[in-house]
């Protein structure tokens, strides 16, 4: 069971609710840019691209495995922080935080909150 944060859209807009996990994303951790781009968090991704090309450039300077090391830190980092910025994300485009639900899966969890 994991705890959602749900999100009702904007006032006019027939979307369903937003069901955002409290937990670890694997996504975010693996494949950082997929995520940024998936979830339309383009200033982030801006941020994690130019995070990349410092330690490219600091490579030289701070050595290859101390600079992959650094990249694999900031990848965890952002699979732990992945559900707060999807939860200002939404917020940020007009979405209503409703509250939490705790269900098995992101689709239960939006069942729930329609009721």
């Amino acid at each position: 069971m994991t705890l959602y944060a749900i999100f009702d859209s904007k006032p006019g807009r027939p979307d369903l609710p937003a069901a955002v996990p409290e937990a670890f994303s694997w996504l975010a951790a693996l494949l950082p840019p997929v995520f940024l781009v998936v979830h339309g968090l383009w200033l982030e991704l801006v941020a994690w691209l130019l995070k990349v090309v410092a330690l490219v450039v600091l490579s030289n300077f701070i050595g290859g495995d101390t600079a992959f090391l650094l990249y694999v830190v900031a990848a965890i980092w952002l699979g732990f922080a992945a559900a707060g910025l999807r939860r200002h994300a939404l917020t940020w485009r007009g979405w209503t935080y409703r509250g939490e639900r705790v269900a098995a899966t992101a689709d239960l969890a939006q069942l729930e909150a329609l009721r």
